[in-house]
């Protein structure tokens, strides 16, 4: 027990956290449709950890929206218990889904440490890179979400989209992962654990 690392059990706790979320869900079948990229991401750190380790700073962050997703998957997220935060900003509107975008912008400080560790690119290039990247994943994300409220419809459709009655909520949304990632860039450039090797797996 002693030889496990912070990213063992980062990911312990996420697997009792996310078997705990997995009973009596909301709605079964937004919840299946809203955790397959949770479990794709989780599955694919898993797999590619003994191939390569980032550092600690880049699994907590991303760490955030695995548990912040599989919350509102949970709940749906125009309905998970928030009320204290929209409070907060004198909001009407459900901001959860707004900050779990935000979350998702934090891909952006593993995927500069992946580049620039890998030796692909030197600095520039890779948070460019690394910004891009994850609008295009907000980009391609809306679109999933609309194809799956036409497809699936009715009430599971109306909550796996989210919008909440916004006309702009696409918008909105890929705004607030742009902004995560710009935070998450800003990060890495005062970390900088491309300088500095993690320990082995």
């Amino acid at each position: 027990m002693s030889k496990l690392s912070f990213p063992h059990w980062l990911a312990i706790a996420f697997t009792v956290y996310f078997a705990a979320l997995a009973v009596t869900p909301v709605s079964r079948t937004v919840w299946i449709a809203e955790v397959v990229p949770v479990v794709f991401v989780f599955g694919a750190l898993v797999l590619t950890y003994p191939l390569f380790r980032f550092s600690n700073t880049a699994y907590a962050l991303m760490a955030v929206w695995l548990f912040w997703h599989t919350l509102g998957g949970h709940y749906t997220f125009a309905n998970v218990p928030f009320d204290w935060f929209n409070s907060l900003l004198g909001s009407e509107r459900n901001q959860f889904d707004r900050i779990g975008h935000f979350s998702v912008g934090f891909y952006a400080f593993a995927t500069t440490e992946w580049m620039l560790r890998r030796g692909h690119c030197r600095y520039v290039p890779a948070n460019i890179f690394a910004l891009l990247l994850i609008m295009a994943i907000a980009a391609g994300y809306e679109i999933v979400e609309w194809w799956y409220a036409v497809s699936e419809g009715g009430d599971a459709g109306i909550e796996f989209l989210g919008s909440q009655g916004d006309i702009w909520d696409a918008q909105k949304d890929m705004l607030s992962d742009t902004l995560g990632a710009i935070v998450a860039l800003v990060l890495f450039a005062f970390v900088r654990p491309d300088r500095t090797a993690p320990a082995a797996p």
